[in-house]
């Protein structure tokens, strides 16, 4: 079987808001959209927001690899997600992990390249 592409899907309590979310934050370019469901491009991945979800917390095994995760943490928190655990320095070195969430509650990874 040849694979064409890998998609993730999230849920999403606000379909346009979490949309807004990662159009913002991460650049995402709308793919595809109908009433239930929007898939966006970030980098060589595809997301699907799907909507109906409960905005409950919860972890779904993305990670985004960025420069900084600092900055990017901030950008998280200035567009209305959260952090679960802020960027530290670990071993002298620059921080290389954020832990968030987007603002339906989505936990992902911030990660820098070490």
């Amino acid at each position: 079987m040849q694979v064409e592409r890998v998609k993730y899907v999230i849920w999403a309590a606000d379909l346009a808001r979490a949309t807004q979310f990662y159009q913002t934050v991460f650049g995402a370019e709308v793919t595809r959209s109908s009433s239930v469901m929007t898939e966006v491009e970030i980098g060589p991945a595809i997301l699907g927001i799907h909507g109906g979800g409960e905005g409950k917390r919860t972890w779904t095994g993305i990670s985004f690899q960025v420069a900084d995760v600092v900055t990017g943490a901030a950008e998280v928190l200035a567009h209305g997600g959260g952090l679960v655990r802020e960027p530290a320095e670990e071993d002298g070195e620059a921080p290389h992990l954020a832990m968030c969430y987007d603002t339906d509650g989505n936990e992902f990874m911030l990660i820098r390249k070490r």
